[in-house]
């Protein structure tokens, strides 16, 4: 079977170099993130880029993000969404979203995004409690990794049959595959991977995009 080429420091690079088309302020906000201790809980800019570009896939106008942290991936979507898209945003730490909020609001966008700052299962069980069910055309996973089985079968609902959903750190720096690995998180994501591989509701691939990136699109 053959394996994909592994991507060192160098080609990755160059991987950039010929393809990347990063907003100048997507830019300045990695910039500044990178300076947080957490940095490392930011999405890649070529994960942002391949985000934009599902969102012209498959028109997305409403996108649900589970996880904010300084709001990289929610400005690269909410930039590619059309005048009326609408995002709804969901964190707990007001410290890192106000950094997001910074950005969105020198991007314009601000108008486009519904952040809401409480654990994520009130948000979305309160968006499904208001009839929003079926009313999301992507959503994207990158929240604490214990609740992730959680959060997918409320997103599952809440997106449209043919929505997607796009599920990060899948690959957890190659700890899913250590069968000695078992602390929490991991083991929720070792769980959750098993499931989905199984779950007929969806058709699904995991890239190995980032730290492993899941789409999962649910069937009619």
């Amino acid at each position: 079977m053959k394996r994909i080429v592994e991507v060192t420091d160098t080609l990755y690079d160059y991987i950039c170099a010929v393809s990347l088309r990063e907003p100048e302020i997507l830019a300045r906000l990695r910039a500044e993130t990178a300076k947080i201790p957490l940095s490392g809980m930011q999405i890649s800019p070529d994960q942002g880029q391949f985000m934009t570009l599902l969102v012209e896939l498959i028109g997305a106008r409403r996108y649900l993000e589970i996880g904010v942290f300084t709001g990289y991936s929610t400005l690269a979507v909410a930039l590619a969404l059309p005048v009326d898209g609408r995002v709804v945003a969901c964190d707990v730490n007001a410290e890192w979203t106000a950094v997001a909020q910074r950005y969105w609001r020198e991007a314009g966008v601000t108008a486009k995004i519904d952040l809401r700052l409480a654990p994520a299962v009130e948000t979305l069980d309160a968006l499904l409690a208001r009839g929003a069910a079926g009313t999301f055309d992507l959503a994207f996973i990158d929240a604490d990794k214990v609740s992730y089985d959680a959060y997918y079968e409320r997103a599952l609902r809440l997106v449209r049959p043919g929505g997607l959903i796009a599920i990060d750190n899948v690959l957890w720096n190659g700890e899913v595959a250590n069968p000695a690995a078992n602390d929490p998180d991991t083991a929720a994501l070792k769980a959750l991977n098993r499931k989905l591989r199984d779950d007929a509701r969806v058709s699904l691939s995991l890239l190995p995009l980032g730290d492993g990136l899941t789409l999962a699109r649910r069937r009619p």
